[in-house]
């Protein structure tokens, strides 16, 4: 079958990742349909993200004072078999940007769960690069108060080691979205292989009850079990599809 048309192009960059155990029966209300969860040594995931955004164009064309931002999200992961090929995806619980045509965009189109606030980011920088021993940090502000997720990275970037947890959580390459109607749209993502930092100090301050619900804020409010930053690279969205 032929690729769907792209959607979106851009650029994801110095993403970082803090990610956390959680019980699966929190998750299985939020699995769309056609999919389950996916787990790593019988472990499931969720993680919170936050990365830069830039060069973005919706097809093919780049929208003023649209193209460079920042977004925040927490994730989940699934997968789904289709004539024995097995599609690993993610399902966003909540993604945070800072311009709401964005996340108009994101819940007309793919019925994303895409929310507005104000934004920033903070990167220790070395010329072009995050330094060999930097700190990242994104920020959002649901209310009166800022958020924040933050690490300190150590060392030059390294290439993902096959069947690791690193692995597991950035070699995902599609999207699902449950529907209004109950339905499922799949959308495929394209990017090569990251490298990745590690990073030996990670923060997140949120108000995660308020965003995420009390279940969710329980499986956030303790020290991740792991914590990296990808360097991220090129990326490509192609149209959402209905599964049966």
């Amino acid at each position: 079958m032929p690729h769907p048309s792209i959607f979106l192009t851009g650029q994801w960059r110095h993403l970082v990742m803090l990610n956390y155990l959680v019980d699966p029966a929190i998750l299985l209300p939020l699995v769309p349909k056609g999919t389950e969860l996916d787990a790593w040594n019988g472990r499931i995931y969720i993680s919170m993200v936050g990365f830069l955004f830039l060069e973005t164009k919706v097809m093919g064309l780049p929208i003023p004072f649209h193209r460079n931002f920042e977004e925040v999200n927490l994730r989940f992961y699934v997968r789904r078999v289709v004539g024995g090929e097995v599609r690993r995806g993610v399902v966003f619980i909540k993604e945070i940007v800072p311009r709401w045509a964005i996340a108009t965009a994101a819940r007309l189109f793919y019925n994303e769960r895409y929310v507005a606030m104000p934004m920033r980011n903070r990167l220790q920088m070395n010329g072009a690069m995050v330094a060999i021993n930097g700190s990242v940090e994104y920020g959002w502000k649901p209310n009166e108060h800022w958020n924040s997720i933050a690490v300190q990275t150590s060392g030059p970037p390294q290439p993902i080691a096959d069947g690791s947890e690193e692995e597991f959580i950035t070699e995902h390459y599609w999207g699902y979205a449950r529907q209004r109607d109950g339905g499922t749209a799949e959308y495929q993502v394209e990017h090569p292989r990251w490298m990745v930092r590690a990073c030996p100090s990670s923060q997140l301050v949120c108000d995660a009850e308020q965003l995420y619900g009390a279940q969710l804020a329980q499986a956030v409010s303790g020290p991740p079990c792991s914590a990296f930053m990808a360097e991220g690279s090129e990326i490509i969205v192609r149209t959402g599809v209905r599964i049966a």
